[in-house]
């Protein structure tokens, strides 16, 4: 049986193509340059902040672990199905419990360094080696599965999850977040090529609510799908811009 998955271009900006090199310089030049791990600080921050407003779109849009993948481990990838247990809410509960326990077990290590020169290379150390247990753990789940597999489980995926709830106890998201947006259902050809180009294997064609939009909380907000529609009646829109759109 052929793969149904396609590959695609899913690099559509400058950050997309290029952000893999900040994952190197962190991965690689923080083993020689630990305070080079200090900047993941920067991207922890953005991601949290960015999601509580719109959702993963960080993941399909900043991620430089994602241009990785996207970028440079697509073409070689097998971008075979993804095994449903690592897409599992008991994987990420538990790999988040895993990782946040592990994390925060070598920041109180540290701590009694706390004021010292050295605390900031010890805790840069960290971060760097966190950077480079994903590139090679998701590299190589990215070649042999799809180059989105480590996304499924990722705990900054997670804390994205979590951002994004608490926004919408807000009501936020709701004037923030762009969804992908069907224009008209009737034109839809239902050749399901939104799903088979999607990094995150979700299925839009099957699941439009009633405001023709996409709601899944794991969409990336990529564009992948939106450049591929052979009927070209996706877009991002708010849902104030979707209703609109609707009422056409």
């Amino acid at each position: 049986m052929s793969n149904q998955y396609i590959k695609t271009n899913r690099t559509f900006t400058v950050i997309r193509k290029y952000g893999w090199l900040f994952t190197l310089l962190v991965a690689i030049g923080g083993l020689w340059e630990p305070k080079l791990g200090l900047l993941v600080i920067l991207i922890m921050t953005g991601l949290i902040v960015t999601s509580f407003f719109t959702g993963r779109y960080w993941c399909g849009n900043f991620c430089p672990h994602g241009s990785l993948f996207d970028r440079l481990l697509l073409p070689i990838s097998k971008n075979i199905k993804i095994p449903k247990f690592l897409k599992s809410k008991p994987m990420m509960i538990g790999f988040f419990g895993f990782f946040m326990f592990n994390f925060s077990r070598k920041i109180i290590k540290i701590s009694k360094l706390w004021g010292s020169y050295a605390f900031l290379d010890k805790l840069g150390l960290i971060f760097a080696n966190t950077y480079l247990m994903v590139l090679i753990i998701g590299g190589l789940l990215a070649i042999f599965t799809n180059p989105r597999t480590w996304c499924q489980f990722c705990p900054m995926g997670s804390l994205q999850k979590l951002s994004y709830t608490l926004g919408k106890t807000f009501d936020i998201p709701k004037k923030t977040e762009k969804k992908i947006t069907i224009s008209d259902k009737s034109k839809c050809y239902n050749c399901g090529k939104c799903s088979k180009v999607c990094p995150f294997q979700l299925t839009p064609h099957l699941e439009w609510s009633d405001k023709n939009q996409f709601d899944n909380i794991n969409c990336i907000k990529c564009s992948t799908c939106i450049e591929n529609c052979p009927a070209k009646i996706l877009s991002l829109k708010t849902e104030e811009e979707a209703m609109k759109l609707k009422s056409l």
